[in-house]
């Protein structure tokens, strides 16, 4: 067949026209996208480094191609002409479907898919093969830092239609590489076992499967090895460094050998202590701070603490920037230093304004009056932080912040933020509890903390079990003056069977009104008064001893009496409950009125001390004395205002109150003196430390009860025990729990080694 020369040469021109962009250049009248089929053309546009009459000329087409491969949205990229026309021909990389994980046990499939989404692999986004080298390098740095290598991962992309692919990533976790030993070397002074007890990490032990201190982690070593400069910079070893760190992995991957090379060097005395710079408070008083001196070994954390401590207290005048700088000279020679701490106050700061945010319902004036930092006064460090502490105990709020960020454009000046939590501080119950002394409970309770908004409390309640059944009405103004003395009422109904109770079998029927008084004295004491009617009313029954027969025959079955009663109170408790820090002391004299128809006194001392340890465990001390009697015309204290003791508020392991003296039936009778004391070892729930709500604890329970304050007759009664206890405030009551072994029961003792209450307080 025979061509038409003419037809061939207009063809090729259009060929060469279409495809000149490699050789030449030309004004470009329009750009066209093809391919495109998620990604719009306007995002195209975006990232093109061409305009519609730019002149495209060949290095301007590598800069086109270079710019839309950059985007990562696609795998293929080519450039053609039509005529005045740029055509960008694309070929999109596939979208990420879905993302499946399979195997993974020791890290959440949340925390693995945060991880991978940091790196730009989540569904929705582009998938870029290259991609999976990076999944895989951050898999292994996660499971890595969990101690897990031997890992294996596999991962399969599937392709699906509409361009999209679905990758699955199957990981085999392998277990736990265990430390086998770690082994410190050049160590003269001190043995390795003395210098591993500052570790967290550890090689397996008993309680490992628990506190996870065989399982390597590089942070966990690193803050280790800070903990060995540490423990040799406080003890005068100035020069001590770490050499190297050698960490070697077992073939079968579930072994590490962690060496620890160190030079220690000579130990350092103090020669001089100076303290310089600007004194705003007395040289006197900021040097009892100083926790140093000559003569002794050089020791970094006390250099630290007494800067902290002086900066501390200048806060305390205001100069919340204040530094104190350490400036020790290091004489070789003689291995001595002399250590300089250069005082420098900075400027005095001021309060500009106190805000509260997050009190959607308590008033603003309930929240203020709470403050002891004042406005446009200097922000004192130490009143910041009470004001925070007072806002705590309130009880309204679950959780109080603060934060003083310094006030834009000004050098002297700072915000105190305060940020609350508000919880609901009314309670509507009604439901049955159960207790091993009251039995079955039942009670229902309306009280209100914070009645709107005010921060008065009302409670109403009613309380029915086998040993009581009683109604109480209550309000307390906590501010009844500005000054911030409290006024409370409370009117009362009791019924109660002593004999299921444990006690001496008789009934007794209260009907009382109360008036109180709280007066402020300073910022931790109190004063508290009382004046209360009370109408009493006893019974005896057919199971009564000749002593309770007789006393109602000499002085009667229903009794009138006013008391008065005072108490002093110094507390400085961090928390109203589960306290961590502080203590609690507490005076209080009860007395009836003469013309009362009983006449008889109270006394009450009570101590306890709460003492924060590391990883929130808490030790507390408590001690208790109480002693009682009659004057004027009562000989001797009434029998139902006796004192009672055992069971879960004093002496556990034996049953409620069973300790002390007994009537003619053997029943327990109570006495007119007592006196407790505990040992509490408190600390955070295993595997739940974060649940704020319960604590646990080991205790040393002792106590007495007596009918007189005879030393002899304490002792007789004397009783002590130990065991482990449980607390949790839970949203149906408080439950206490404790398993007691007592340690020195008599045969005429009731002991009772489980014990719990809920629906009642603790």
């Amino acid at each position: 067949m025979k061509r038409n020369p003419v037809f061939l040469i207009l063809f090729l021109s259009f060929l060469l026209t279409k495809t000149a962009l490699a050789t030449d250049s030309f004004v470009v009248e329009d750009i066209q996208v093809r391919g495109l089929q998620r990604i719009s053309a306007g995002t195209v546009y975006n990232y093109l480094p061409v305009n519609v009459g730019e002149t495209l000329t060949e290095e301007k087409q590598g800069v086109a191609i270079r710019a839309l491969f950059n985007t990562g949205f696609f795998k293929d990229i080519s450039l053609e002409r039509e005529g005045g026309t740029l055509i960008v021909n694309v070929i999109e990389r596939p979208s990420i479907a879905k993302i499946a994980l399979e195997g993974n046990k020791d890290i959440k499939k949340e925390d693995l898919t945060t991880a991978l989404k940091k790196i730009g692999l989540a569904e929705g986004k582009v998938y870029n093969k290259q991609m999976l080298d990076k999944v895989e390098q951050e898999m292994r740095r996660q499971y890595f830092s969990h101690g897990k290598y031997g890992l294996k991962i596999k991962t399969e992309v599937t392709e699906l239609s509409r361009n999209r692919v679905a990758i699955r990533i199957e990981i085999s976790e392998g277990k736990v590489a265990k430390i086998k030993e770690i082994n410190i070397v050049g160590n003269k002074a001190f043995t390795n076992k003395q210098i591993k007890k500052e570790f967290e990490l550890s090689p397996t032990n008993i309680l490992s499967f628990y506190t996870k201190d065989d399982q390597y982690s590089k942070q966990k070593l690193s803050a280790d090895l800070e903990k060995l400069r540490s423990f040799y910079l406080d003890r005068g070893y100035i020069n001590f460094s770490i050499e190297s760190t050698q960490v070697d992995i077992s073939a079968d991957k579930k072994e590490i050998y962690i060496t620890i090379n160190v030079k220690e060097g000579d130990v350092y005395k103090l020669e001089k202590v100076k303290l310089t710079g600007e004194m705003i408070v007395s040289p006197e008083e900021l040097v009892k701070l100083v926790k140093v001196g000559p003569g002794e070994t050089f020791s970094r954390k006390n250099a630290t603490e007494t800067s902290k401590a002086i900066s501390d207290r200048l806060g305390n005048e205001g100069y919340t920037f204040a530094n104190v700088n350490m400036v020790p000279e290091i004489n070789e020679a003689q291995k001595t230093v002399n250590m300089t701490f250069f005082v420098d106050p900075g400027k005095r700061v001021y309060v500009r304004r106190i805000n509260v945010k997050g009190n959607t319902k308590t008033r603003d004036e309930v929240v203020r009056r709470e403050m002891r930092q004042m406005e446009s006064s200097w922000a004192a460090s130490n009143k910041i932080e009470r004001s925070k502490s007072r806002l705590d105990r309130l009880g309204y709020f679950e959780e109080v912040s603060v934060e003083t960020p310094p006030v834009v454009g000004s050098a002297d000046q700072i915000d105190v933020n305060y940020t609350v939590k508000e919880k609901a501080s009314g309670n509507l119950q009604a439901g049955v509890g159960y207790s091993q002394v009251q039995g079955i409970i039942f009670n229902a309770n309306i009280s209100q903390n914070n009645v709107f908004g005010t921060g008065k409390r009302v409670d109403l309640n009613f309380n029915n079990s086998m040993i009581m059944t009683r109604y109480n009405i209550g309000f307390t103004d906590p501010y009844y003056t500005l000054d911030g003395v409290s006024l409370g009422y409370n009117l009362g109904y009791t019924t109660r069977n002593a004999y299921a109770a444990n006690l001496a079998s008789y009934n007794t029927k209260v009907e009382n009104g109360m008036v109180n008084f709280g007066i402020p004295l300073s910022e931790f004491n109190s004063l508290g008064f009382d004046v209360e009617a009370k109408h009493t009313g006893i019974s005896a029954t057919t199971l009564s001893s000749q002593q309770i027969l007789d006393y109602i025959t000499k002085n009667g079955s229903s009794f009138n009496v006013l008391d008065m009663s005072g108490g002093w109170t110094h507390d400085t408790l961090d928390k109203p409950l589960f306290s961590h820090s502080g203590g609690q002391q507490r005076i209080s004299l009860l007395a009836t009125v003469p013309g009362s128809d009983l006449d008889y006194y109270k006394a009450t001392y009570k101590h306890q001390h709460y003492f924060p340890m590391a990883n929130d465990f808490t030790f507390r001390l408590l001690g208790e004395v109480d002693y009682a009697n009659g004057y004027g015309k009562t000989s001797s204290l009434p029998f139902f205002e006796n004192y009672y003791a055992g069971g879960t508020n004093d002496v556990r392991g034996f049953m409620q109150n069973t300790l002390g003296p007994r009537d003619s039936l053997n029943r327990p009778f109570g006495g007119s003196t007592k006196a407790i004391g505990k040992a509490e070892l408190l600390f955070p729930l295993p595997f739940l430390s974060d649940l704020k709500s319960v604590r646990v604890g080991t205790f040393l329970d002792g106590g007495t009860l007596a009918d007189s304050a005879s030393i002899h007759a304490l002792r007789q009664y004397f009783r002590y025990s130990a065991g482990i206890s449980g607390q949790w405030l839970s949203p149906f009551g408080a439950l206490a729990v404790s398993v007691a072994q007592p340690l020195n029961s008599q045969s005429n003792d009731m002991t009772q080694s489980f014990q719990f209450t809920f629906g009642s307080g603790f």
